[in-house]
């Protein structure tokens, strides 16, 4: 049977640009990519498809890979029984939101490698994850797997097709619109209040091992504490972040958080780093940093930003998506010492203090190496023991330079360079990094000029030159987010222009006329079983819930009512949902949180001016989660739909009115001023 990735029959992978479907470009699967090839192959020859869903980070998949995907009996067995399609989650989320969706239908936990089994058209009807090679742990060797659905599909076709009607019409009832009208502006306090108890109170984040970051929870959490002042909200809020930025899920070398804790105390990650994590981590320690100023939260947003900056720039200037877990076969080599290596690099004088503050000891913490980590440490040392502990550190990160690295997923992916263009520029205002902001300002452009569509339209994948896939949801709305970021760090009103081009094309395109929202995919998209639609966040925000947030800015930003009626009737079509779990809408209820809550500040005068940049040092200076920040020079028409609408600069000064509930304040002309009208 060929092999041979130049045949129609072989694996096709070597024309993918994705990192994640070359890996298996050398298979002896006859791996297909998904599309209508894959789907009509399967229908011509009436085999069931193998869907195999992974991403180039993921150590799991590569586990999977290494025992059966290069094993030549087990491929041969594949090749024999199905049509097997690879996807890469991260350039096609809508295919793994699709069956993700299904596999939990059937009872069982999602995560990555996903393995599906489809009719010839696509309809699921059997999956799992991982599977050995043999039966071991509890789980079935995945060759007897292939064979019994192989036997069921051919011999039990009534039974295949009974899941396949239960599967589709549970999918269809879940997609169904859950209008409701009780979400206001205290379900946000309400629901902190539930949250709060799922909080560890030793390690901090939420519930027991594994734990994963859930920046959209913490800011709830933190606009909760905002909105009422209860110190337990902002105590889980910053408890959690310490936590976090000293334990073993931060690389204390290179910067970066991992994607989630194997443990409750955040020591031993999975080491992969995802730039979609850091992205909301640095938007959600800035955000509590600007009320707290503690000096843990600044260093690890410097390196956090300073990692994005130094290793996850793409070619042309967007961001890259991953950084694997692995190099050299072996999870986590890249990242952890032994006593002795370390014992090599550093000076006597320095060494029995850097073990001790990050944890080393012969014996290791993790597989008998070390994972640095300080855990239970408050905050940072005292400034001089800080810089010796970074000389430190810079002898062990020039060391780890010479190892061999893991691999570098370098696809841009618009939704998730939306998020980090977002946190970079949120962030450079606040730190006053005028880098940040034009590392932003390059992806934005990147993005806009180079994964766009004719018709304005963004591609969600770009890699090697060619920007592939049509464009989510989520795509579009992270990107216009990034927009209004960048407009309000900016002034420049080219960013805004831009968010509102996007936002037509997803009411265009994206909305569900039916039950109201916004479906995940477009209204042309091709090739899919069914088009989700939901506000649930997982490992990113859902589009859904981020468009009720930027629709509301919209309308701050603009005055154009049409803006908040589509906040509110977006509102309206998840309210539903928040009754029955609002564990996953935190992003949703943000948004509602800064629907009814936005404070509008409006400043007047020439951008660079020193006044002018004395006000928004002011408003710097609190943590206002709903705050939005319009600029506009002298000469300047304020739209006139907005409350500020006819307002102009006082005697010839830099001047700023705060607007609430669409009622201005007097004008103001100083920052002391400035911040006590934003409530210091």
């Amino acid at each position: 049977m060929s092999t041979n990735a130049n045949s129609t029959s072989g694996n096709r992978l070597g024309e993918e640009t994705s990192p994640y479907l070359l890996q298996h470009k050398d298979n002896p699967v006859h791996w297909l990519a998904w599309g209508p090839e894959a789907l009509a192959k399967a229908k011509a020859e009436g085999k069931p498809i193998l869907l195999s869903v992974g991403y180039a980070a993921c150590h799991w998949c590569h586990v999977m890979a290494h025992e059966s995907f290069e094993n030549p009996a087990i491929a041969e067995l594949m090749n024999q029984l199905f049509i097997n399609i690879k996807v890469d989650r991260e350039e096609r989320p809508d295919i793994d939101q699709i069956y993700q969706q299904a596999l939990a239908l059937l009872g069982q936990q999602g995560g990555w490698p996903l393995t599906m089994f489809l009719t010839p058209d696509g309809q699921p009807f059997w999956g799992g994850t991982y599977f050995p090679p043999e039966a071991r742990w509890g789980r079935a060797g995945f060759p007897d797997v292939l064979r019994g659905v192989a036997a069921t599909y051919l011999r039990e076709p009534d039974k295949v097709q009974r899941n396949v009607t239960a599967l589709r019409d549970a999918m269809l009832r879940l997609a169904q619109g859950r209008p409701g009208s009780d979400v206001g502006p205290d379900t946000l306090v309400q629901v902190a209040g539930q949250l709060v108890r799922e909080i560890d109170p030793r390690w901090g984040g939420i519930g027991e091992a594994p734990k994963f970051p859930q920046p959209s929870i913490f800011e709830l959490l933190w606009r909760a504490y905002r909105l009422s002042g209860k110190p337990e909200f902002s105590a889980a809020v910053t408890h959690t972040l310490s936590c976090m930025a000293q334990g073993g899920i931060y690389d204390h070398l290179g910067g970066g958080f991992a994607r989630y804790s194997t443990d409750e105390m955040w020591l031993v990650p999975h080491f992969e780093k995802m730039l979609y994590d850091n992205a909301q981590l640095v938007e959600l320690m800035a955000l509590v940093w600007a009320e707290t100023r503690d000096p843990l939260l600044a260093t690890r947003i410097e390196e956090t930003i300073g990692w994005v900056l130094t290793e996850m720039v793409a070619e042309g200037g967007g961001f890259a998506a991953t950084l694997d877990a692995d190099s050299e076969g072996e999870e986590g080599r890249f990242y952890v010492w032994s006593l002795s290596e370390i014992q090599r690099l550093l000076p006597a004088d320095d060494l029995d203090l850097f073990c001790q503050t990050y944890g080393v000891t012969a014996e290791g913490n993790w597989e008998d190496h070390n994972i640095l980590t300080r855990m239970g440490q408050a905050g940072l040392s005292d400034p001089a023991t800080e810089e010796r502990l970074a000389r430190c550190r810079a002898s062990l990160l020039q060391a780890r330079a010479g190892r061999v690295r893991p691999g570098w997923d370098n696809k841009v992916l618009a939704d998730w360079n939306g998020l980090m263009i977002a946190a970079m520029a949120k962030a450079a205002v606040l730190f006053d990094r005028a880098d940040w902001l034009g590392a932003a300002r390059t992806a934005f452009a990147f993005v806009s000029e180079q994964m766009t569509r004719p018709d304005g339209r963004l591609y969600h994948s770009w890699r090697d030159g060619r920007a592939r896939h049509d464009g989510t949801l989520e795509d579009h709305a992270n990107m216009a987010r990034a927009a209004t970021a960048l407009y309000e760090a900016t002034g420049d009103r080219r960013f805004l222009d831009q968010a509102e081009r996007w936002v037509g094309l997803i009411q265009k395109h994206f909305h569900d006329d039916a039950d109201g929202g916004y479906f995940v995919t477009a209204d042309d998209a091709a090739g899919l079983i069914m088009r989700p639609r939901h506000a649930h966040d997982n490992a990113v925000p859902a589009g859904n819930g981020t468009l009720v947030g930027l629709f509301s800015r919209l309308w701050y930003l603009t005055g154009k009512d049409e803006y908040r009626q589509q906040a509110d009737a977006l509102i309206t079509a998840f309210a539903g949902e928040v009754g029955r779990n609002f564990f996953p809408l935190a992003t949703y209820l943000n948004g509602i949180d800064l629907r009814h809550n936005g404070i509008q500040l409006v400043l007047i005068g020439q951008p660079g001016e020193q006044g002018l940049q004395a006000l928004q040092q002011a408003s710097n200076s609190l943590s206002l989660p709903n705050l939005i920040s319009l600029h506009f020079s002298a000469c300047d028409e304020i739209p006139p739909g907005h409350p500020a609408a006819g307002k102009a600069m006082v005697n010839n000064l830099a001047t700023a009115y705060v607007c609430r509930q669409q009622s201005c304040s007097l004008p103001v002309t100083g920052p002391e001023e400035l911040r006590r009208l934003l409530g210091a």
